[in-house]
């Protein structure tokens, strides 16, 4: 370790190339250990020690060496498929306890420390009380706090176990475990942005053909690319572009604080800069508009980021105006919209479905928003008073998409709106606990417009309901929302992020990404209401709230034409998220009728 400061069909891309060497991320730690052991695997930025940053580092044959000790103390104390939770902060540790458990034989469940921001411990309580883990893992800085938590919790069974401080020499006794491709490798909690967390079972099989998959599509090389993330270790985007495909493909990795990136965002770019190339990165759209708006000029006018290759950005709605505003900032920087991949993508299937093609900037498709709210996507100029622009989310990699009407269960025309299906390796096998669920999201029977049987990806049980909505234009995939979200008002369609777009652009003192629309029962049917919050400049004081809502209503009517029942306008931070920064909209929505704003 070293320290230093005409069906629903898309095109598809090329079939990924089956990797069978390394069939686990055990397996390829393992090999990356014996091949270049003295090359750095993983780097820690900790900016809590300094502004600058301290980094410390790990070799693979060192990781590989700790992962045994963790693996070795965990087969003495518990029995294989058992569950574990990592409970560590984001570090190196945190790699350490993750890929620990998978070589003893357990079920992983990435999982965050106790912590004060809201809604959290909640959270984390009700996974845990899900998944019943027979083993904490966690660091010495945490296990106090942890003891407390899982006390005052009801939780006190588990044992905790600190990585940080079991000895290396416990690695030889490690006994190797045969892992086999269709054992549960992990349970990724969905992040519960419209129903109450659920642990989705991925296997070895899954989360190494998802590896592959992301790997051949942001174009990752071994020993050459490094990927550099600040996205939290226990959300699945963090895991698979942090911790899985680096492992999996024998590339380093710099990982950061999801606090240190929020608390000053030019720190991602800084590492990034700082970071020998090619260097792949991904977030989702808010960080991308939060970054080009926090940094300076001068900060700015230090950053040379051409050797970055690829900037994903998905687990929300992608903003063309977002885009715009990120690339032109940064342009003298070296960025360019080419480098922009949108990827879209789900717990349900490790993480990557779509993502857009490389070399080239996002495509974008102008809509008619009344067509589109009716299910039909009918191109019209960019500008124009009805236009919705979206932005391509490319073509699945290495896996099927269907577009399907989720009452008939049947495919739908290019160029219809339904809900987006997908069948691949990737896929997760279900729920944990949960067999009812699985069967209606992981099974699901698709027929095409004939009638005939769509078989699902070879030796597959079925199609995975996403709950999405997307549609299909010229190939590509385009997402428009989610089902359960939709709002419905006399018979017409409403997207809640196109309403949101709207009324966050109709007033200076609404802050932006930080809107969230929704439904409630009415009188004489459903009526929408939105709740925003205020920006930060501005004190509750200093606004007249009746004014502001004039110019909300009045935009929303004349772009929707829709009659909001009720705007509110609430404090900075108010909204309630999901662990990925999403508006939890559902949330929203209870807490407005509880009158709890």
């Amino acid at each position: 370790m070293t320290t230093s400061p005409e069906t629903s069909e898309p095109t598809r891309r090329a079939d990924v190339t089956e990797d069978a060497g390394h069939p686990t991320l055990s397996d390829a730690l393992r090999h990356w250990a014996r091949t270049q052991g003295d090359r750095c695997a993983v780097t820690f930025v900790d900016y809590r020690v300094r502004d600058a940053g301290m980094a410390t580092s790990m070799t693979w044959r060192t990781l590989d060496a700790r992962v045994d000790a963790v693996a070795a103390w965990c087969q003495r104390r518990a029995v294989r498929g058992d569950r574990v939770a990592v409970l560590v902060d984001q570090s190196l540790d945190y790699v350490v306890a993750f890929l620990g458990a998978l070589r003893a034989g357990l079920v992983a469940v990435p999982l965050f420390e106790p912590t004060p921001l809201p809604g959290h411990d909640e959270r984390l309580a009700a996974v845990l009380t899900d998944c019943a883990p027979s083993l904490v893992l966690t660091a010495r800085r945490h296990g106090d706090a942890i003891e407390r938590f899982l006390t005052r919790r009801g939780l006190s069974g588990p044992r905790i176990v600190a990585v940080d401080v079991v000895p290396l020499v416990s690695g030889h006794d490690y006994d190797p475990v045969p892992l086999r491709p269709d054992d549960i490798a992990y349970l990724q909690y969905t992040s519960g942005s419209t129903r109450a967390p659920a642990g989705v079972m991925i296997t070895h099989a899954n989360v190494v053909a998802n590896a592959r998959q992301g790997m051949a599509s942001y174009g990752c090389e071994q020993a050459l690319t490094t990927s550099v993330s600040w996205l939290p270790l226990f959300h699945d985007m963090g895991l698979v572009l942090g911790l899985v495909s680096p492992v999996h493909g024998g590339f380093p990795a710099t990982l950061m604080d999801p606090l240190a990136f929020l608390a000053r965002p030019r720190r991602w770019l800084e590492r990034l800069a700082a970071t020998r190339g090619p260097v792949v990165t991904a977030a989702p759209n808010f960080a991308y508009g939060y970054t080009a708006s926090r940094t300076t000029e001068a900060e700015r006018a230090a950053l040379r980021l051409d050797h970055v290759v690829a900037l994903g950005d998905g687990s929300e709605p992608v903003l063309p105006s977002t885009l715009d505003t990120f690339y032109e900032a940064f342009a003298d920087c070296g960025l360019h919209p080419r480098m922009h991949r949108h990827t879209y993508g789900l717990a349900e299937a490790v993480v990557l479905v779509s993502v857009s093609s490389a070399g080239s900037p996002p495509a974008r498709v102008s809509l008619d928003r009344t067509a589109l709210a009716a299910g039909r996507a009918e191109v019209v100029a960019p500008g124009v008073g009805s236009a919705l622009t979206l932005v391509s989310a490319g073509q699945a990699v290495g896996q099927e998409i269907r577009i399907v009407d989720p009452k008939t269960a049947t495919t739908v025309p290019s160029g219809h709106v339904g809900e987006i299906w997908v069948s691949g390796p990737n896929v997760g096998v279900g729920y944990w606990g949960r067999e009812e669920d699985t069967r209606h999201v992981f099974a699901a029977q698709l027929r095409d417009a004939e009638g005939g049987i769509v078989e699902p990806w070879p030796e597959r049980p079925g199609w995975l309901r996403t709950g999405d909505l997307g549609v299909l234009v010229d190939g590509d995939l385009y997402i428009t929302g989610r089902q359960k979200d939709l709002i419905i008002v006399d018979g017409h369609n409403h997207y809640p992020q196109d309403l949101e777009y709207t009324v966050e652009q109709a007033h200076p003192a609404v802050r932006r990404h930080a809107v969230a629309a929704f439904s409630v029962p009415g009188d004489e049917g459903e009526q929408v209401v939105v709740v925003a919050e205020r920006a930060r400049q501005l004190a509750a004081g200093d606004l007249d709230v009746a004014d502001v809502a004039a110019v909300v209503r009045a935009s929303v009517s004349q772009r929707h034409g829709l009659a909001l029942r009720d705007v509110v306008l609430i404090g900075p931070g108010g909204l309630p998220r999901t662990s990925s920064g999403k508006i939890q909209r559902s949330a929203c929505r209870i807490r407005y009728v509880e009158r709890s704003f």
